[in-house]
């Protein structure tokens, strides 16, 4: 029983863009936090960007103007809008749901996890 699944990664030039989407389940959807986070091979769960149900948004200083995080309830649907790439962005990308609870940015924060998608960034 999937609860959260993750689309629309690919192979993209430095400089472009992609948008990802996180499909979920009602319940988990339902939490009260829904982020993203990446992770490279070999390094930490990075936490890029957290949004509430009611559409506030936190981002990571690492992306923070680059990215953008929406949602849509009615399709239990959150989206990350990926632009300005650069190559340290390559990473498995995780949509994860949450109750609240701690710095919504740390992974351990997190009962809900997609399987990811992958992001890859060439020059």
């Amino acid at each position: 029983q999937v609860q959260l699944l993750e689309s629309g990664g690919g192979s993209v030039q430095a400089g472009g863009s992609l948008r990802l989407s996180c499909v979920a389940s009602a319940y988990t959807y339902g939490k009260g936090f829904m982020a993203w986070f990446r992770q490279a091979p070999g390094k930490e769960r990075e936490g890029l960007a957290v949004i509430s149900i009611t559409g506030g948004a936190l981002y990571a200083d690492s992306v923070k103007g680059r990215f953008t995080i929406s949602r849509d309830n009615a399709a239990n649907t959150v989206y990350l809008q990926l632009n300005s790439l650069k190559r340290e962005d390559t990473a498995m990308y995780y949509c994860a749901a949450s109750r609240g609870r701690g710095p919504l940015l740390d992974p351990n924060v997190y009962e809900d996890w997609g399987q990811g998608t992958q992001v890859t960034v060439s020059s």
